[in-house]
């Protein structure tokens, strides 16, 4: 049986320098892998693409197996990596894809690691790897699927609402070992191409976050599973090009993406369930913040906004739009 073959999908968003250094960190440990990397510029329009492409034309690491291309416009997360998916599985019938943030830094070991663990388990659709931060403390990137439970859980904060919902807490505990997962952050996941040409691609319904879970969600329907890989290690920083750490304020697209995935996957009154249960677990903290002097930890207006969101999403036509998930033909512009 002949080696698997590799194609590795970094997006980049007006973090040209930090891509290329996550380039190189993949590129590094795709030595002796059958494969190939493939940089999208999500339309930054900042001279990131043309940055890049320089840079890539004379970098020694990059031997010839790294390509710069531009989307062409910034759909988020999803819809970048499906061009760059495309993109690669186009020229050639890759048996995996590994999609890596532009702010993650695989270790040593760590590709590798993920690939043997997908050759060695055929029923595994989707792995991830540990992430950890540069400071060495692990990141939250192995978790649960969203329920009703989980929203109130989640909004409330609540020792004995926690206790009571334990098995309904999206986080789960940083794994010691190998293990399955219902899904996993995006920031280093390796797909089995099989699986995408079964079930499709990101969701582009999604702008930002949610997508994942969505695209995990339907594997498990398919009958694969997802499985948090512990021997492979990456660094990651975290929310450069979101600014998610500095947000003041949620973004309309984070209560676009959580709507979506409610109703698209459980349907319509399981998505209203889901908001009450937030709203109700948001008024317990916030009881608690006036009579247990809490500190705050929504961000501002949270609660107003989604219920504003909710309701507005009853009479606006875009928020039921049909999901855009495309399809994956495979298709040989090249034999390599």
């Amino acid at each position: 049986m002949s080696a698997p073959s590799l194609l590795t999908v970094i997006l980049n968003w007006r973090t040209p320098e930090m891509t290329l250094k996550a380039a190189a960190a993949a590129a590094r440990e795709m030595a002796g892998i059958d494969g190939q990397i493939v940089i999208v510029d999500n339309d930054s329009g900042d001279g990131s693409l043309e940055a890049m492409t320089a840079d890539i034309a004379e970098a020694e690491w990059a031997e010839g197996r790294v390509e710069v291309v531009q989307s062409g416009r910034n759909g988020g997360f999803g819809a970048g990596n499906n061009f760059g998916i495309r993109h690669g599985l186009a020229r050639r019938d890759y048996d995996f894809v590994y999609i890596l943030n532009s702010d993650a830094f695989p270790d040593a070991g760590s590709i590798t690691a993920l690939l043997d663990h997908m050759a060695q388990m055929p029923t595994c659709g989707f792995a991830g790897s540990y992430i950890h931060g540069e400071d060495n403390e692990p990141h939250l990137t192995a978790f649960r699927f969203h329920s009703i439970g989980s929203e109130l859980e989640g909004a409330a904060r609540v020792g004995l609402i926690s206790r009571t919902l334990h098995s309904h807490i999206v986080p789960l505990p940083i794994p010691a070992e190998t293990t399955r997962v219902d899904w996993l952050a995006g920031a280093s996941m390796m797909m089995r191409r099989e699986v995408l040409e079964q079930i499709g691609l990101f969701d582009e319904t999604f702008f930002l976050y949610f997508e994942e879970t969505d695209l995990c969600l339907r594997a498990q329907r398919a009958g694969w599973h997802t499985d948090y890989v512990r021997s492979s290690s990456v660094t990651h920083i975290g929310s450069v090009s979101t600014g998610m750490k500095t947000w003041q304020r949620m973004p309309q697209y984070w209560f676009d993406s959580r709507l979506h995935y409610f109703r698209k996957n459980h349907g319509g009154a399981t998505a209203f369930a889901a908001t009450s249960a937030h709203v109700l677990g948001s008024c317990l903290w916030k009881l608690r913040l006036v009579i247990g002097g809490k500190p705050k930890r929504d961000p501002d207006h949270f609660l107003r906004d989604l219920i504003t969101h909710y309701i507005k999403s009853l009479f606006v036509r875009t928020q039921r739009e049909p999901s855009k998930i495309p399809t994956l033909t495979v298709r040989k512009e090249a034999s390599s």
